[in-house]
């Protein structure tokens, strides 16, 4: 209790000594900012404070950081002088232009991010007096033709202006900006890419030019940048680039992507120059002639990542194909018409792959020599009319973390296939008609997050015989059981203790028609459930499992039989925000403004209400995309007993303009509130919620409740103390004037 008391009396020193602080001599800080120390920097963050400019004169000569995202501002005047600020953040705002006054002796400036305003044009000088700048943010600017130089700057590496609909890089962009690393040149309708473009960068490391919608490539357009290691050309569309040439001067290339860039073929000497290449990703393009082994020829010998997904390569890919990539890591052939002989003659040679993708490969069979890969961590091979009997040749994948087996078109998974994959973290397992799970099936994955068991015909929710009896697995936290027809037992948990650790869960669509109180006696630590899509009713007491789940977070139950809803059932889950009611055939009464209220003044946010307002998304300005909100209806006898809507006016509802008539059943929950006359909760609710959260939390960090008490009582105290010193001083202050008009009156 002494503890207790002192803790109380610490709350209550702290209360009124937070007026000294000490915050008056920190720094200056706008009235509409927040303003800190990151380690030993002033940190400025104006950031969404509906800004129209800049409050130059309340700023710290001494910030380091000053953020003003996503503000209204339009025009940038110069800074104060001797100001030593060294990163300004001001993307998102309504600028037009970059003018040289505005950054005039900003000389400690090393970052500055103007991404995502409307600026259409850049003062080449605009930051000369910065001599230390490194990185400048562009992108997302609707910039002009841009006539000679960028930019000027001896010091620049990083350039980011992607999606700055530049359709052209004249020969002299980038001559005064000369020390650039990086380059982001991305989502710009370029088209073609001419020679001499990149010849002043000579340190230029890595270059992004994905979705250009570039057709070729000058053969000479990387022959002085030879420094390049990093190489970023996918989503565009080349159709005549003589790829031996344009790459056969970056002998420094370490990663290249060409993803989903429309090649339908490349040469045998593509990448004999490439000897330094690590990672390749070709995946996406229609190359169904590729002679891989031909394609990597003897060069790529430090190649560790290769991805070929869904290329519909129909050459084989057998015997020498990976002969000269043998320190291949990552490999990714899904999406390719494999069998499994070929395959297993292929992968060989590979005895460090630690990533091995197979899905979707019409593999009926698996390689039987997975004994040798020994770091193999992630296998996917879902999506394969795989046979059952090739379950036992995984057995040796002892280290393997990520298995992905779903709708491989299996009916028996063997009671020992996971026994030695102890290091498992992540099971796949949905899709297939396993119908039943064999005891002990995961009784030696202690390591797994993740179990996902969809659609897989099972009937029983996951029992305890499929674990070890005495073992609680403390790291499973997520279980995915959607899609089964389960039967769900009348009385008692549904999950063993085995599972008691599980935070997320899924069982949507699993035919439930009710959960008992007890249903997650087990499982109470869960934040996050998905009943989506089963027959729950409003029966009395139909809700009641919800009493156990303290901590949850999220729920979802969408698309279930749901006609009615207190909000009293969601009393014992204080910490839930966000909840899902979509698509249940709610009834048009006062519980549904009850719920309205629960949201909007006990939670403090309506949107904690899924459908309740409309969503981003929902706002389009072309088609008739149909909004998901929540909807009521009325019933037969409401209907004949409303032949004409009252337009009711009730405190704290906000009636319609005019009166209306109900011509049809269904209502939004928004206009069902408006329209019904049900009395709103009263708002007072709002703070005693607050105080209610306020003691959870006190609960949740192992603060007793003597404690809260004893400090709420004080802070009452403390409250009356003021209030009766005022009035004594008052009550003085009257005595002290009656004194001297009596004394005037004698």
């Amino acid at each position: 209790m002494a503890r207790s008391t002192v803790l109380a009396f610490y709350l209550i020193a702290t209360g009124l000594t937070y007026g000294f602080n000490g915050d008056s001599f920190e720094l200056e800080c706008p009235d509409e900012c927040d303003c800190h120390y990151f380690r030993i920097n002033w940190v400025t963050d104006c950031s969404e404070s509906n800004l129209t400019e800049v409050p130059y004169d309340e700023l710290s000569l001494s910030v380091y950081i000053l953020d003003l995202n996503g503000n209204n501002i339009t025009d940038l005047k110069p800074f104060p002088g001797d100001i030593k600020m060294r990163r300004l953040q001001i993307a998102d705002n309504r600028l037009t232009k970059v003018n040289k006054e505005a950054f005039k002796g900003l000389e400690y400036l090393i970052d500055v991010d103007l991404s995502g305003n409307n600026i259409s044009y850049v003062d080449p000088e605009a930051f000369l007096d910065s001599r230390g700048l490194l990185n400048v943010e562009l992108q997302g600017n609707p910039l002009t033709v841009v006539e000679g130089p960028f930019l000027a700057s001896a010091t620049l590496q990083y350039l980011d202006i992607s999606s700055c609909n530049l359709s052209s890089i004249n020969p002299q962009f980038f001559d005064n900006i000369t020390t650039l690393t990086t380059v982001d040149l991305s989502n710009n309708p370029l088209k073609t890419l001419e020679a001499g473009v990149f010849d002043v960068l000579t340190s230029l490391e890595t270059l992004k030019l994905n979705d250009c919608k570039l057709t070729a490539i000058s053969e000479n357009a990387f022959s002085s940048a030879i420094n390049i290691k990093y190489l970023e050309l996918s989503g565009n569309h080349f159709t005549n680039t003589d790829w031996p040439e344009v790459l056969g001067k970056l002998l420094r290339l370490e990663y290249l992507n060409l993803r989903k860039s429309r090649l339908t073929s490349l040469s045998e000497d593509t990448f004999s120059n490439c000897t330094n290449l690590v990672t390749l990703i070709l995946a996406d393009n229609e190359l169904r002639d590729l002679d891989v082994a031909a394609t990597l020829g003897n060069s790529v010998t430090h190649l560790e990542e290769l991805d070929l997904s869904n290329c519909n390569i129909q050459g084989p890919i057998s015997g020498e194909t990976f002969t000269n990539a043998s320190r291949l890591k990552r490999l990714y052939l899904s999406g390719n018409p494999l069998v499994a002989a070929d395959l297993q003659a292929a992968l060989e040679p590979l005895p460090t792959l630690e990533r091995l993708f197979l899905s979707n490969c019409g593999l009926r069979d698996l390689p039987d020599n997975f004994n040798v890969f020994d770091n193999l961590l992630e296998l996917d091979i879902s999506y394969n009319p795989l046979e059952n009997v090739f379950t036992k040749l995984l057995a040796p994948l002892e280290k393997l973390e990520y298995l992905n087996m779903g709708y491989s078109n299996l009916s028996y998974v063997g009671p020992d296939t996971f026994s030695k994959m102890t290091a498992m973290k992540r099971l796949v397992l949905s899709g297939n008609d396993l119908l039943s799970l064999e005891a002990g099936l995961f009784g030696n994955l202690t390591q797994l997050t993740t179990i996902e068991l969809e659609f897989c015909g099972l009937k029983r929710p996951l029992n305890g015989l499929a674990f070890f009896k005495n073992l609680t697995y403390m790291d499973l936290r997520e279980i995915r059981l959607g899609g089964n027809p389960l039967v769900i037992p009348p009385s008692g948990p549904i999950f063993p203790k085995q599972l008691s650790q599980v935070s997320i869960l899924d069982l949507s669509n699993c035919n439930i028609t009710s959960l008992n109180v007890d249903a997650f006696k087990n499982t109470e630590n869960i934040t996050d459930l998905n009943l989506g899509g089963n027959r729950l009713r409003s029966a009395d007491a139909s809700l009641s499992f919800l009493e156990r789940l303290r901590h949850l977070e999220k729920i979802n139950l969408s698309n279930n039989n749901l006609t009615t809803i207190d909000p009293d059932v969601f009393a014992n889950n204080p910490k839930l925000h966000s909840l899902n009611l979509l698509g249940n055939p709610f009834i048009c009464d006062c519980k549904i403004a009850e719920m309205w209220d629960w949201a909007n003044m006990i939670k403090g946010d309506l949107d904690v209400l899924i459908g309740a307002k409309s969503a981003e998304k929902d706002i389009v300005v072309k088609g008739n995309k149909k909004k998901k909100h929540l909807y009521c209806h009325y019933n037969e006898t409401q209907l004949r007993n409303m032949t004409t809507m009252v337009n009711k006016t009730v405190p704290g509802r906000r009636p319609f303009a005019k009166p209306r008539e109900l011509t049809f059943a269904n209502r939004t929950w928004a206009k069902y509130v408006r329209e019904s006359g049900c009395e709103p909760v009263v708002k007072i609710l709002r703070p005693i919620a607050l105080v209610g959260e306020s003691f959870e939390y006190s609960q949740s960090n192992n603060i007793t409740a003597g404690v809260t008490v004893v400090a709420i009582m004080a802070l009452g105290l403390g409250v009356a103390t003021l209030l009766m010193t005022i009035k004594l001083f008052r009550r003085k202050t009257v005595d002290e004037a009656d004194t001297e008009t009596n004394r005037k009156v004698r």
